[in-house]
């Protein structure tokens, strides 16, 4: 930092940054702040001098009063008459301090030769005056410039008049308070170049409103439409196979419901004599209960929760409760399946040794509610909604120099968009929702807010709830397998960086935008008592929430997202609504009456073109743990980002070794693909 000197002036050079659109016509304002006072304000563009992409500025400022210790710039564009008025990207403002004013001078010895004051960031003519500081990141108490600490309270006051609450709803995770796109800026918004997505034999279905007439119609349009993907045609091949369901609900598009089970739910009728043929001879439901080998699917979540009206006729859905046995084979087996969570004569309770036709489509009702789960609490909610809340309260409560801010925003920024998008369109009248999925808008606010309520910090954080689902040693958990890999490294790192700023508990306790960061979270997050720290006592209940956020907006994002279509191409394995009631009696569904379950051509058709899109990573995706931001190439953040990139290199490369021993890869937690944050 410079430091002293009344008259001698500074060479202040103005980087912009080399994209093709990051020059500005605008005019640009330019003032030094010292701890002491601050320069008169001079012109960076003029003349010759232009803000074009790539380019650096020079400019000579003159000192004419004390100045003290130089911590601040201020920049201020204003809009050039008669020129459009376009944002500017600044990359960086450089000051060196030249000989002083008649004589020899120069800076001191302990004087940095440069002085670098980072910005990377979009400015507009609308922002007023932008200030931008040099130095490292820093907690507030380590700010030893009482211009720094006020530069840090008055960002965190205009970003709170800027982004605030807004209930999306009752019940849930709130978002941001925004109406349309071009109310986030250039900061906050980004571009996704999704690469061309074949829908050309899904379009021309879009106005048959009518069921399909058998399963030779939906086979010719998988032919079409789903004969590049090995995964899809592996799941047409088996997805009436038992072994293959229990397979589904470890390492499908929804790993997250299954869990191990030691005492039976008491709504669910099944008797010790009713499964003993499908258990090992000699053995019980009650031995199998006891040695941990039957696992529980409950969508009590969906009980009562309104079906959709489709194409102008009711859909419907169910609740089920199914049973899982883990076999002396390593196989999870479905053995019982009950359709709604009321126990009673018109609700039986269907097991593989019924007939064909119940057996299969029973669990095809199981498919369609988790389809429902997948996609709002699974999918909407804990990566989608986690992301937008950590980002609002991350824009609201750490300032720009706040490490953890830094660390935070590359993995939550894009859930804004998105969710703005999403919104707008997927979630709005008209939508995917609407027209195509069980669960309709009616439903949507009813099963968000029971999905919500059953939330609990531990659920979210990987080896908890693998741990508490005892999946964390199946030797055909590949989810669970990658995701605690995963996660682990992601933990190492975290841990690192909190290391790097945080030298005991005490500062942890101390900071104060960290302490009302977390509030912030747990007011405008989740309302029931779900687990979440209340504040911050340690460095290890920091690393392990911020590892928690990370890996929910990017590893758990690439499980349930980028797999949909996969498990989804071969619709009766997914299907997104059911257009006939659940059954009340055993024995009367013959192989045409499945067919009417379906849901229509037109509904069925809609949902996988809107799985297509979803399912693609952009071209230019960011992959986990690689970061454009400047701050990561500093040579203490390098050293970790270096660390964790080669150690998730690894896992990849370990991944894909095993991947091709398997007849049925799982590549979706593969770190190679997984995007460093939720932008589709």
């Amino acid at each position: 930092m410079f430091c002293g000197g009344l008259s001698s002036p500074f060479e202040v050079t103005v980087h912009t940054s080399p994209g093709p659109t990051c020059g500005t016509f605008s005019h640009l304002w330019l003032t030094l702040i010292g701890s002491d006072g601050e320069t008169q304000r001079v012109s960076v563009n003029e003349g010759e001098r232009h803000l074009l992409p790539g380019s650096s500025c020079p400019v000579r400022v003159q000192v004419n009063g004390p100045l003290g210790c130089l911590v601040l710039i201020r920049l201020h564009l204003e809009p050039r008459t008669g020129f459009p008025d376009l944002d500017w990207h600044c990359s960086r403002v450089e000051v060196r301090r030249l000989a002083e004013e008649g004589g020899r001078g120069g800076k001191t010895p302990e004087e940095p030769e440069v002085q670098v004051f980072l910005c990377d960031r979009w400015l507009q003519t609308a922002d007023g005056d932008v200030e931008l500081r040099s130095g490292k990141l820093c907690l507030l108490k380590d700010e030893t410039e009482e211009k720094l600490k006020q530069h840090r309270l008055r960002q965190l006051q205009h970003q709170q008049k800027i982004i605030r609450w807004r209930k999306f709803i009752e019940g849930t995770p709130q978002c941001i308070d925004l109406n349309k796109m071009s109310e986030l800026g250039p900061n906050l918004s980004y571009t996704q170049k999704s690469p061309a997505a074949n829908l050309h034999y899904l379009k021309g279905f879009m106005g048959r409103a009518e069921a399909w007439t058998s399963f030779t119609e939906l086979e010719a349009v998988f032919a079409h439409s789903g004969h590049e993907n090995d995964i899809a045609r592996f799941v047409k091949a088996h997805w009436m196979e038992d072994w293959y369901f229990g397979h589904q609900c470890l390492n499908g598009c929804n790993p997250l419901m299954l869990h191990q089970t030691h005492h039976l739910p008491p709504n669910l009728s099944v008797t010790s004599d009713m499964l003993r043929p499908f258990l090992p001879e000699g053995s019980s439901l009650e031995l199998e209960l006891q040695k941990g080998t039957v696992y529980l699917l409950d969508y009590e979540v969906l009980d009562g929760v309104p079906a959709n009206m489709i194409n102008g006729k009711q859909s419907y859905l169910s609740a089920p409760l199914c049973l899982l046995h883990l076999n002396q084979q390593g196989q999870l087996l479905p053995i019982a399946i009950q359709l709604q969570q009321t126990p009673g004569p018109q609700n039986p309770v269907f097991l593989p040794s019924d007939g064909g036709c119940d057996w299969l489509l029973a669990k095809m009702w199981v498919h369609c509610a988790d389809f429902q789960c997948h996609q709002l609490a699974s999918h909407y909610l804990r990566t989608h909604m986690m992301g937008e809340l950590c980002c609002v309260a991350t824009l609201r409560q750490l300032p720009e120099p706040h490490p953890l801010h830094q660390l935070l925003m590359p993995h939550v920024r894009t859930s804004l968009q998105i969710n703005l998008q999403a919104r707008a369109s997927l979630l709005a009248a008209g939508g995917v929702f609407d027209k195509g999925v069980g669960s309709g808008l009616q439903s949507l606010p009813v099963l968000l807010t029971r999905a919500s309520e059953r939330i609990y910090y531990r659920c979210l954080c990987v080896p908890d709830d693998l741990t508490d689902r005892a999946l964390d040693k199946l030797p055909q958990s590949y989810y669970a397998q990658d995701a605690l890999r995963v996660w682990d490294a992601l933990h190492k790192f975290v841990c690192s960086w909190v290391d790097l700023y945080y030298s005991g508990d005490d500062e942890v306790q101390q900071d104060s935008e960290l302490q009302l960061w977390i509030t912030d979270i747990n007011t405008h997050g989740f309302t029931h008592d779900s687990g979440f720290p209340q504040s911050f006592q340690t460095k290890s209940q920091v690393s392990k929430f911020v590892t928690m956020i990370v890996f929910s907006c990017s590893a758990l994002h690439a499980a349930v997202n980028f797999s949909q279509l996969d498990f989804a191409l071969w619709m009766p394995n997914c299907p997104a609504s059911m257009s006939c009631p659940p059954p009340q009696v055993k024995g009367a569904v013959t192989e045409d009456d499945i067919m009417s379950f379906l849901p229509d051509v037109n509904s069925s058709c809609r949902v996988l073109t809107v799985l297509t899109l979803l399912s693609q990573p952009a071209t230019n995706f960011v992959r986990l743990c690689h970061y454009k931001e400047a701050v990561f190439r500093e040579d203490a953040h390098r050293r970790l980002v270096e660390e964790v990139q080669a150690e998730l290199k690894a896992i990849s490369d370990e991944i894909t070794e095993r991947n091709s021993q398997l007849e049925l890869p799982y590549p979706y937690l593969c770190p190679e693909g997984i995007e460093n944050s939720v932008a589709i």
